[in-house]
């Protein structure tokens, strides 16, 4: 059932999105959409230097490439395969953030707290329309980001 997205080169500096548009109006046309959720990931092959150490999330163009996914798609994060890392990576495409070779990977707290809250008011209004009870989903999202919301919020959704 997992869905992988291939971007190359190609697409990522064209900004196309119609590998991405391709799947979701599919599942969006036969209403399957429920069922996909937390199957897709995105296999991306960027060619850089052998002396470029940069991770892809650093890499501009790719981070230009999915800004505008997440403009196109802002509910997507349903559909990212949390498990296999997708959300975070996702995440480190779309928020500012550092890598650490002891730490690891460390977002801007502010900046990650404005995206995470956006994200849940997006599902929390658009997984309704599929009939997808969302307060479990939203706050299993918020914790995979390391936030432990209160019941509460989710209740004024």
């Amino acid at each position: 059932m997992t869905i992988a997205i291939a971007l190359n080169s190609e697409i990522i500096n064209s900004l196309d999105l119609a590998p991405v548009q391709t799947v979701i109006d599919n599942l969006l046309t036969t209403g399957v959409i429920a069922a996909y959720e937390q199957q897709l990931s995105f296999t991306i092959d960027y060619p850089q230097e052998p002396e470029d150490p940069r991770e892809l999330p650093e890499i501009p163009e790719i981070r230009l490439w999915f800004i505008r996914l997440d403009s196109r798609y802002p509910w997507l994060p349903f559909l990212l395969d949390w498990k296999a890392g997708e959300l975070a990576r996702y995440t480190a495409m779309l928020v500012p953030h550092q890598f650490s070779a002891s730490e690891g990977l460390q977002f801007n707290p502010e900046a990650l707290e404005i995206f995470l809250m956006h994200k849940l008011f997006v599902l929390g209004d658009w997984l309704p329309q599929y009939s997808i009870n969302s307060p479990s989903r939203l706050k299993s999202m918020a914790q995979m980001l390391g936030y432990d919301l209160e019941d509460e919020l989710f209740a004024m959704f």
